[in-house]
């Protein structure tokens, strides 16, 4: 009978490890899933950037406007990158964490 309880309990040990390998995994997966995303979104607002860049520099002809315009562009860049800097410290505080 304590044989039999043994094994039911390294049974159950084996399936509870079970359990939290496949959850770490499946975080893992999530993580790389945001990662991804966060990339994506990195790259598509690069793109927009450059295009609205060379919007401006064919489309506005004076020199002041074109100078104006091109500072809020930068100006709304540098904030891009200091919010995606912000948050890769926030998404790496958060798994150093854990």
């Amino acid at each position: 009978m304590k044989e039999k309880n043994n094994w039911e309990e390294i049974n159950g040990d084996v399936s509870n490890v079970a359990k939290r390998i496949k959850s770490k995994i499946d975080e893992e997966d999530l993580v790389d899933d945001l990662k991804d995303s966060l990339n994506k979104t990195i790259e598509n607002t690069v793109d927009i950037v450059k295009a609205l860049i060379k919007t401006i520099n064919s489309s506005v002809k004076g020199d002041e406007l074109k100078e104006e315009t091109m500072k809020v562009v930068k100006n709304i860049s540098h904030e891009f990158r200091l919010v995606v800097d912000e948050t890769k410290l926030k998404i790496t505080g958060i798994f150093e964490e854990e």
